[in-house]
């Protein structure tokens, strides 16, 4: 069953503890809308300058994506802390860490970026992010098997880790990141923590939040309705909002003192 679409009770909490509170947002078809070409996407407006907000009222604000951090700073202060492909590229109060192995794995994602772009499947986009690739069939839903074979093909190969993803198949370092051990790190020590998220890769999010829950942190799990929307997470939320529109309406609710 999908959750319920999300009412006052659900924020109140978090609103009157904010300083042990944490909010942590996805960018992709949560704070931007789904674009054709990725380089395209920004946060819808107003999101930015919320998440602004909050961060001088809670205790952490975070935007957690598959996004390289390079991509993602321009759009944020330093007050926002960012976690970028899967928690491997970290950026707080402006200094920015990389997990100790992922740069073994660049040579070895470029190679098989090029190769991909040489040789994959025609109409395949290969968007390379440093740490990771992703494959995206977006517009040609027809590609789908041969993309996905391409990707399997390569992990084994390479030694890559695929990932499906929203119209899309990703290739990671095989490293244990995904947004879950992102969370559980940037959520140290809060006693509340919501996430919002609208696909397969924010599931690993939602484990952590159950996680969290069990240790008696209190938690709110936000799926984003889109027309591309993940059954799969719908079911785990504990409440919807309508796309990065209904995202930046709860943003502006989570402000204390509203």
């Amino acid at each position: 069953m999908s959750a319920e679409p999300i009412v006052e009770a659900d924020i109140e909490l978090f609103r009157k503890d904010a300083g042990v509170a944490g909010i942590f947002v996805d960018f992709d078809g949560t704070l931007s809308e789904i674009v054709k070409d990725p380089s395209e996407a920004m946060p819808r407006a107003g999101a930015a300058e919320l998440l602004d907000e909050l961060a001088t009222a809670y205790k952490k604000v975070a935007v957690l994506s598959g996004r390289p951090v390079d991509f993602l700073v321009p759009f944020f202060s330093e007050l926002v802390e960012l976690s970028g492909i899967y928690g491997l590229e970290v950026v707080e109060h402006g200094n920015r860490v990389d997990h100790p192995m992922g740069g073994a794995w660049r040579e070895v994602i470029d190679d098989v970026a090029a190769v991909s772009r040489a040789r994959g499947p025609a109409g395949m986009r290969v968007e390379s992010k440093g740490l990771s690739i992703t494959l995206h069939y977006r517009g040609r839903p027809r590609l789908e098997p041969k993309v996905r074979a391409w990707a399997e093909q390569w992990a084994t190969r390479s030694g890559l880790l695929c990932r499906p993803a929203r119209m899309s198949f990703e290739l990671h370092p095989p490293i244990p990141a995904d947004k879950g051990t992102a969370l559980l790190d940037l959520a140290d020590a809060l006693e509340a923590v919501c996430y919002v998220g609208d696909d397969v890769g924010d599931l690993p999010a939602f484990d952590a939040l159950d996680k969290l829950a069990a240790d008696g942190v209190r938690t709110l799990k936000v799926a984003v309705h889109s027309d591309e929307e993940s059954p799969e997470i719908l079911q785990r939320a504990d409440a919807t909002v309508n796309g990065p529109a209904g995202v930046v309406k709860l943003l502006e609710s989570l402000r204390p003192g509203r």
